[in-house]
């Protein structure tokens, strides 16, 4: 089963049975995406959530004068999609990109909607999700105005431990909103301490 890495992952919420894991599996693509491949570009509509059974994805935006800024990372076991655009079907103001090789399953929006009426654990489950994701945003936007880019930095490390080795400092201090420089500063201060 392709889902079995997404059926292990929703044993945390509620569990689906035979039937449930069957329409989950008839409604869910895998891909393998490369390193650097895009899963969403600005400008498209987003009409898939991707859940990550293996690799790392960033999603960021680009202002006007082209830099780049890091909203979030995921990586396994986790979800990723522009939901504004996915529930509107307006084009996307973010990019969604793969930093490593990896492995997704996508489901379609009218896939998702099936699931949400056919089986009822998934609506529930995915609300859950959705509202945990939320809580993690506004935490991140709380960080952004009130605290220091050390204080965000220790954040960033309890939030995704794993993924401060596999990520690359350019990558990290755009989360932040520092540059890669004031970052390498930050960590030498902290190893001194």
């Amino acid at each position: 089963m392709i889902t079995q890495p997404l059926i292990e992952y929703l044993k945390d919420y509620l569990p689906l049975d035979d039937e449930e894991k069957k329409l989950l599996e008839a409604r869910t693509i895998e891909r393998k995406i490369k390193r650097r491949q895009m899963i969403l570009q600005e400008g498209y509509i987003c009409k898939h959530y991707f859940f990550i059974i293996e690799g790392c994805f960033r999603m960021y935006s680009v202002d006007k004068k082209g830099i780049e800024h890091n909203i979030l990372f995921v990586a396994e076991n986790d979800w990723v999609s522009d939901i504004g655009s996915f529930h509107t079907e307006k084009p996307s103001k973010l990019f969604i990109e793969a930093i490593e090789p990896s492995v997704i399953l996508q489901i379609e929006k009218q896939d998702l909607l099936f699931l949400y009426i056919n089986v009822p654990k998934f609506d529930r489950n995915f609300r859950v999700i959705i509202e945990n994701k939320f809580i993690e945003l506004q935490n991140r936007l709380l960080q952004n105005i009130s605290s220091s880019a050390t204080e965000r930095y220790l954040s960033f490390l309890e939030q995704y431990p794993k993924l401060a080795l596999r990520l690359p400092n350019t990558q990290i201090a755009s989360y932040l909103g520092i540059t890669p420089e004031f970052l390498s500063k930050i960590r030498k201060d902290l190893t001194i301490k």
